[in-house]
């Protein structure tokens, strides 16, 4: 039997890792989608369709009408968003979406994690560490005056859903009343919508990447950040996978049973100069370096999937340490952006070199130039172009 997969959001670099995933295996067609008139997954071999859509975010309503009669006319064994709004989005009109087969937690269950207040809650219950938190209504019920500087500033929700769609949201340190003032200003939606007042936690960040299936673990991996865009910290242009810290691990699978869990779900920690982890977030979809697990030995995609189909793996536990992933193009951009900081000449020249020569050449592998697959790689490439002469 041949299962039809239809593979949302495919400008992100996770749906091009999942659509190269479930591409290969045997009896699986892959449908890629996205608001655009073509994305980056579609540009792969392993897309047999392309379909546009209305925009999720700025058309929600039309979004899901679509996706409905999309579904009832294709017959898709599983739908696959990457994104939090699509995923989000799709699990809370379930009841207007019979036909559409997900391979995740009910949404009362990702939420649970998903907001973070009630993750913190969870978390709490399980017996995670989590920093010092209070829940504060909307700006007007905060004391400012009586709070602990730095703290940290985190709505609930990292993505609002509304009547007039989808409003982002993010998290800010504060060093002073001031700074809380003109976040006040800068950011209009807590005016009005529920966020936290946290212990601000110094350190560095970890995670434990993780696959259950109906509330049991099957599947772990870690990887650390080698380089990212911007330098100072954000998206990974550079990784490597790395053993599991124990107690992250055992941390992340404490909260995972406590919600008895389904499919992927990345666990964020935020680990101090003496070692203490406490627990930020959980990302309750597909991540930006999915492509490095698959490349080191745990293809989460096509797990999740065997899983959702029945159908039996013998896939191992165990994966490569020390395999690297690199965004070229990104990592361009965090070069550039490293230049332009306010560095030594030295420290510049370390830099480029770091840059340009080939550390561990033969354990590196790129995440959309790919030899077999050579579609996405020219598509970012023109795409990158474009934007860097300002043309659209």
């Amino acid at each position: 039997m041949t299962h039809l997969i239809l593979v949302l959001d495919a400008a992100q670099r996770s749906a091009l890792a999942v659509t190269r995933s479930l591409g290969k295996l045997d009896n699986i067609q892959v449908v890629t989608s996205d608001s655009s008139a073509c994305a980056l997954a579609a540009t792969s071999k392993y897309s047999q369709e392309y379909l546009q859509s209305p925009c999720p975010s700025s058309d929600p309503h039309g979004y899901i009408q679509w996706l409905e009669n999309i579904c009832i006319s294709r017959q898709f064994s599983l739908v696959i968003p990457v994104t939090e709004i699509t995923s989000q989005l799709l699990l809370m009109h379930t009841s207007q979406l019979p036909h559409v087969h997900l391979p995740f937690a009910s949404y009362a269950t990702v939420m649970s994690l998903a907001d973070k207040y009630h993750l913190l809650e969870q978390a709490k219950a399980s017996g995670v560490p989590v920093p010092e938190f209070t829940l504060i209504e909307n700006a007007t019920h905060a004391d400012a005056s009586q709070w602990i500087y730095p703290c940290v500033i985190k709505p609930c929700l990292s993505k609002i859903f509304t009547p007039q769609g989808w409003i982002a949201t993010s998290v800010r340190v504060l060093h002073s009343e001031q700074e809380w003032q003109r976040a006040r200003k800068q950011a209009p939606h807590l005016e009005q919508y529920p966020f936290m007042v946290q212990e601000f936690i110094p350190g560095s960040g970890a995670g434990v990447f993780c696959l259950y299936n109906k509330g049991q673990a099957t599947h772990f991996f870690a990887h650390q950040r080698l380089r990212e865009k911007p330098p100072q910290g954000g998206v990974s242009v550079l990784s490597e996978s790395v053993a599991i810290d124990p107690t992250l691990k055992k941390y992340a699978q404490q909260l995972l049973d406590h919600v008895h869990w389904h499919g992927v779900a990345m666990v964020e920690f935020r680990i101090t100069p003496e070692g203490a982890p406490y627990l930020m977030e959980v990302n309750t979809r597909f991540w930006g370096s999915l492509q490095l697990a698959i490349d080191a030995g745990i293809d989460f995609p096509a797990l999740l999937v065997q899983h959702a189909l029945g159908i039996p793996n013998s896939s191992t536990t165990e994966y490569r340490e020390g395999q690297r992933l690199r965004w070229l193009l990104g990592d361009f951009d965090s070069l550039y952006l490293y230049l332009r900081g306010a560095y030594s000449p030295a420290q510049k020249l370390l830099r480029v070199l770091a840059f340009f020569v080939p550390v561990a050449f033969f354990k590196t592998r790129h995440e959309t130039n790919r030899w077999g697959d050579l579609g996405p790689g020219w598509y970012e490439l023109k795409t990158y172009v474009r934007q860097l002469f300002g043309r659209h």
